[in-house]
C-alpha cells in the first residue's frame, strides 16, 4: 500500500510540472510563473521562469503580515559571550529593512554582489536577508578564514561592499577579523566601494577613512528599504566550495527555486511547522547554515536558533542539552562529528541526565556518514528518532532523508532511507551503466536536479558541466560511491575516491570505519586507501579513542584488526591501524581522508582553507612517519 512518500517520489519524478507547481503555490509571488520547469537549454534547467518573488519577503514580512509578528524568528545564544538575545519576526523586519537602507546608501542594488564575512551572530543573519531584500546577491565567507583564501573569494565574486565584523572567538580565543580583510583586500586584484563593521566589545578594529564604516553609526543614519520584486531565476546567493583541490567553486543558489524546496522540506522531511523551534547547529558560512539556519526555518515561520559556541568546550558536553532545554527546541540538526565529541566526552551520557529534554523530537544528522555506533549511542541517549540524510554545498537541501512529515520509514544503521522526492538517483559502474542493487558504484542523479539544487557554477557555466555533468552524460555526479538495496535504501558508502582496489577488490572505506567504531573504546575514525607495491592499495586505520581509555593502545589496534578481519574478511588486507589525538576536519566536521592519504603516500597537497586546526596535520604526519610512511618516515 502506497503511502504519501511513495505518491510524492513518483508524482516529482514522472509529473515535475504538477509536483513542484503546487508546492510553490505555498509562497508569495509577485508574478507567477510562465513555466514550471524550462528545459529548452539543456544541460541548464531552470524552475519557475518568468515568476517574481522575493526570498526576505517570504522569509519575514509575510509572517508579520499573517499575524507571526510577536512570535520569536532568531534565538542567539552564545555561550562564549554569555549572551543570550531573542528577535521577533517584526523586530527582525525593523532591522533588516534598516541594514537594507545601509547597503543601499553605499550603492549596493539589483544584481551585486556583497561578501559577509562575520562570525555566529544575529547580524550575519541581518546582512544576508538584507541583501536578499533589495535583490543584491550575498556571499558568505566563513569568519576568521585565511587572507589569501578570503582574497580569491572577493576576485571571483567582485563585490561592491564587504560586511564584516571586529572578531571571532573560537571558545575562548579571539580571532580578530580586520587585519585579515585588510590583507584580501590588498592581495585582491578586485576592490570594493565600501566596508561595514561591526565592533564586538572583545577586540576593536581601527577602520580606514573612506572605506570602512561603523555599523551602528550607519544604522542610526539608515532609511529602512522595501523588498524588491526579482526574477525567480535571478541569484539569492553564491557559496564558494573549501577548495581542497584547487580554485574554489562558486555555487549559485537562484531565488525561486530555492525558496520553494527549502519551505516545503522545512515539513516534508524535518516534519516541522510554523511556531516550532527549530536548531541547526552549524555555521552561517557553510550551506547548512544558508539553508537550515536562516532561510528554511524563516520561511516556514519556525523560530532559529543562531549558536555561537560548540559541541564540547563551552564549557563541556553538556551545552546541547541546555540549549534544547531552555529554548525547547524540537528538532536539531548537526554534523555526526558534533555527536561523535560529546560521546567521547561523555561516554555514559549522564550530563544529559540534569536537562528536561521533553520538548524534543527529532536528531538530524549530516556532513559527515554517521557510522552506526554513533547512530545507536545517539538513540539508546536521547530515545527519540535519529534521522540520518545526505546532501552536498551542490544540492543545498536533502538528497536521501528519511523524510519523516511524508512517512517515516524503519531505520537501517548506515543509510540515509530513501532519495527525497525530486531526486531520481541511480548507481553507475565506471562504463556509465546502472549496475545491481547491492552493487558499490558511483551515485548519481538524473537530470534535471529539482528546485533548489544549483543551476550553474558564478559566471562558469563550462565549469559547473565539467566538473558535474561530462563523466555521466545526462547525470550529476555526486563523487560518492554505495550502493541502492533491493529496497531502496540508499547506502553512501565512501567519497568516489575513497574506494579502494585491493589486489582487484573494490572495498570501502566506510564499511571498514562502520566496523572499527563498534570497538566500546574508538570515540571515532578514518580508513584510507594507502599505496602498496604487491596489492595495489592496502587500508590504514586511524583511530581517536573515548575519554578516560588507558589501555595498551596496541591492545587495542590488535582488536580492531580482529573485527575486521572477522567481519569484512581478509580481502580486506587491513593489518596496518594507529591510535592517534585527533583527526584533522574542516570547521564543517568533514574528515580530511584525502589530504591525510596525500600525506601518507608522500603526494603534494593542498592544505584546506576550512580546517579546523592546522597542528592536527603535523601530529598525523608524525604517527604516520613512525610506521613508516609520509616523508618523515
Amino acid at each position: 500500500m502506497s503511502n504519501l512518500y511513495d505518491k510524492a517520489y513518483d508524482q516529482s519524478i514522472n509529473d515535475p510540472d504538477g509536483f513542484w507547481g503546487a508546492i510553490a503555490e505555498d509562497c508569495h509571488w509577485y508574478k507567477k510563473w510562465d513555466k514550471v520547469l524550462d528545459d529548452s537549454n539543456k544541460p541548464f534547467y531552470r524552475w519557475f521562469v518568468g515568476g517574481e518573488t522575493n526570498t526576505c519577503y517570504n522569509a519575514v514580512d509575510l509572517h508579520v503580515e499573517n499575524g507571526l509578528g510577536d512570535q520569536d524568528a532568531i534565538i542567539y545564544d552564545s555561550p562564549v559571550t554569555g549572551t543570550i538575545r531573542k528577535y521577533t519576526y517584526s523586530k527582525l523586519k525593523e532591522i533588516v529593512a534598516e541594514f537594507a537602507g545601509v547597503l543601499a546608501s553605499k550603492g549596493v542594488g539589483k544584481g551585486d554582489r556583497v561578501v559577509v564575512y562575520m562570525p555566529m551572530i544575529p547580524e550575519a543573519v541581518f546582512a544576508m536577508l538584507a541583501c536578499a531584500r533589495i535583490g543584491a546577491v550575498h556571499s558568505v565567507v566563513f569568519g576568521g578564514f585565511a587572507a589569501n583564501e578570503l582574497a580569491t573569494r572577493i576576485n571571483d565574486a567582485k563585490p561592491k561592499v564587504i560586511v564584516t565584523a571586529s572578531c571571532g572567538i573560537e571558545v575562548k580565543k579571539v580571532i580578530e577579523y580586520k587585519p585579515l580583510l585588510d590583507e584580501a583586500i590588498e592581495l585582491s586584484d578586485s576592490k570594493p566601494d565600501a566596508c561595514i563593521i561591526l565592533q564586538r566589545p572583545q577586540a576593536r578594529a581601527d577602520l580606514i577613512d573612506g572605506r570602512d564604516f561603523d555599523w551602528n553609526d550607519e544604522m542610526e543614519a539608515a532609511s529602512p528599504k522595501d523588498c524588491v520584486p526579482v526574477k525567480a531565476t535571478d541569484p539569492l546567493y553564491i557559496l564558494y566550495t573549501s577548495g581542497t583541490t584547487g580554485e574554489p567553486k562558486g555555487v549559485v543558489r537562484d531565488n525561486g527555486g530555492h525558496m520553494v524546496a527549502l519551505k516545503w522540506s522545512m515539513g516534508a522531511i524535518y516534519g516541522v511547522d510554523k511556531g516550532d523551534v527549530y536548531w541547526a547547529a552549524s555555521d552561517i558560512g557553510w550551506v547548512v547554515g544558508h539553508s537550515y539556519i536562516v532561510y528554511g526555518p524563516l520561511l516556514k515561520g519556525c523560530t532559529t536558533i543562531l549558536f555561537e559556541g560548540k559541541p564540547v568546550g563551552t564549557p563541556d558536553a553538556s551545552v546541547f542539552w541546555r540549549v534544547i532545554s531552555q529554548h525547547k527546541v524540537n528538532t536539531l540538526f548537526t554534523a555526526p562529528t558534533a555527536f561523535r565529541a560529546i560521546k567521547r566526552e561523555d561516554p555514559s551520557a549522564q550530563m544529559m541526565s540534569d536537562f528536561d529534554l521533553s520538548c524534543f523530537n527529532y536528531l538530524f544528522l549530516a556532513g559527515e556518514r554517521l557510522d552506526p555506533d554513533t547512530l545507536t549511542w545517539a538513540e539508546n541517549a536521547l530515545k527519540v528518532p535519529v534521522i540520518d540524510h545526505w546532501w552536498q554545498t551542490e544540492t543545498g537541501w536533502a538528497i536521501a532523508a528519511n523524510c519523516v512529515g511524508l512517512h517515516q520509514f524503519d531505520v537501517k544503521p548506515g543509510s540515509p532511507t530513501k532519495a527525497a522526492p525530486g531526486w531520481n538517483l541511480a548507481v553507475l559502474g565506471d562504463d556509465g551503466n546502472p549496475i545491481g542493487a547491492g552493487d558499490i558504484g558511483a551515485i548519481v542523479v538524473k537530470l534535471p536536479l529539482p528546485p533548489g539544487s544549483l543551476p550553474t557554477l558564478w559566471q562558469k557555466d563550462q565549469r559547473y558541466v565539467d566538473s558535474y555533468l561530462s563523466v555521466f552524460p545526462g547525470y550529476y555526479e555526486t563523487s560518492d560511491a554505495g550502493f541502492i538495496d533491493e529496497d531502496g535504501y540508499v547506502f553512501v558508502m565512501a567519497r568516489t575516491d575513497d574506494i579502494i582496489n585491493v589486489a582487484g577488490h573494490r572495498l570501502s572505506t566506510g564499511g571498514m570505519e562502520e566496523v572499527i567504531a563498534e570497538h566500546p573504546d574508538v570515540a571515532e575514525c578514518a580508513v584510507m586507501g594507502v599505496a602498496d607495491q604487491l596489492k595495489g592499495q592496502i587500508p590504514l586505520g586511524m583511530m581517536v579513542l573515548n575519554a578516560g581509555v588507558e589501555r595498551d593502545h596496541e591492545e587495542v589496534v590488535k582488536e580492531v584488526i580482529g573485527l575486521v578481519r572477522n567481519k569484512i574478511g581478509p580481502v580486506a588486507s587491513f593489518k596496518t591501524a594507529m591510535v592517534v589525538k585527533r583527526l584533522p576536519k574542516t570547521r564543517s566536521g568533514k574528515i580530511l581522508r584525502g589530504t591525510m592519504r596525500a600525506i601518507a603516500d608522500k603526494k603534494d597537497y593542498k592544505i584546506p582553507a576550512t580546517i579546523d586546526d592546522y597542528t592536527s596535520l603535523d601530529e598525523i604526519e608524525e604517527s604516520l612517519g613512525k610506521i613508516g610512511y609520509g616523508s618523515k618516515a
